[in-house]
């Protein structure tokens, strides 16, 4: 009885539908068609971002996101499997391409994209770093669309809690937690796009933009762990798997900028 007094003064979850539209047996997710909305909306920010390197065609844009959706794609599935599914995976290896079934892992995401950008600059013949500078800013887009994708399927959802702005997700259980989800879509992908732009803007050493990218997601996502229910059994007894993966983003981030720093002064 408690409970339910409890929880007629939190918000509760809206039950949006995971599927936005049906054709005979064919069901079309929203968490698709977001991934489709941030790739869109990349590559016209993309665009904006050419008069500052004005040597870049419109041509050349379009081959980096497309091949940057390939590394998104492929390494965010791979990554969820390896670093968050691993005893399934292990058990029915098949179950990678079953991707209804499960999500995208942001740290695989990476290491796909930085894999995909290697094979696009061995055609360009550009620098790595110029490269991944001019696309650091653009990636907090799909950040934001992927985790409002993650509240639209009812998963991630945040650690049990007593804040006025708890939210109860009946699919899950009956308890009050933090809407997580629309916290990780204000850090990692309103705030960190306000901050790698408007960094972005002004004239920066070759690596700067990408390693501010590292230090900036390694820390939002690090903060915004402590509030979300963890997936799988804690390192040391605190230690999120998302914090233990945005550990190496953090550090290598803040070294790079002081070095860079230094080099410069």
């Amino acid at each position: 009885m408690k409970l339910e007094c409890k929880i007629s003064f939190m918000l509760v979850y809206p039950n949006l539908n995971p599927v936005a539209f049906t054709f005979g047996s064919i069901k079309i997710y929203w968490y698709g068609i977001l991934y489709l909305v941030s790739f869109a909306v990349i590559w016209w920010l993309a665009l904006q971002r050419q008069y500052q390197h004005s040597h870049w065609t419109r041509a050349q844009i379009g081959d980096l996101i497309f091949y940057a959706a390939l590394g998104v794609i492929i390494g965010g599935r791979v990554g969820e499997m390896l670093f968050y599914e691993w005893p399934e995976f292990s058990a029915h290896p098949l179950s990678l391409f079953e991707i209804w079934h499960g999500g995208m892992s942001f740290h695989g995401g990476l290491i796909g994209v930085l894999l995909a950008i290697y094979f696009y600059i061995r055609r360009v013949k550009w620098s790595f770093w110029e490269v991944m500078d001019f696309i650091a800013p653009l990636v907090p887009v799909g950040l934001f669309l992927g985790r409002i994708g993650n509240f639209i399927n009812h998963e991630l959802v945040g650690r049990v809690t007593n804040v006025k702005w708890a939210m109860v997700y009946p699919m899950f259980d009956l308890q009050p937690r933090h809407p997580s989800q629309l916290y990780e879509a204000l850090a990692e992908g309103v705030i960190l796009f306000v901050i790698l732009w408007l960094y972005s803007l002004r004239p920066r050493s070759r690596g700067a933009v990408a390693m501010m990218f590292l230090l900036g997601y390694g820390g939002l996502r690090f903060i915004c762990e402590f509030f979300r229910e963890p997936e799988n059994p804690l390192f040391w007894h605190f230690l999120t798997r998302g914090q233990l993966l945005s550990l190496p983003m953090i550090i290598i981030g803040g070294v790079a900028l002081f070095f860079i720093y230094r080099r410069k002064k």
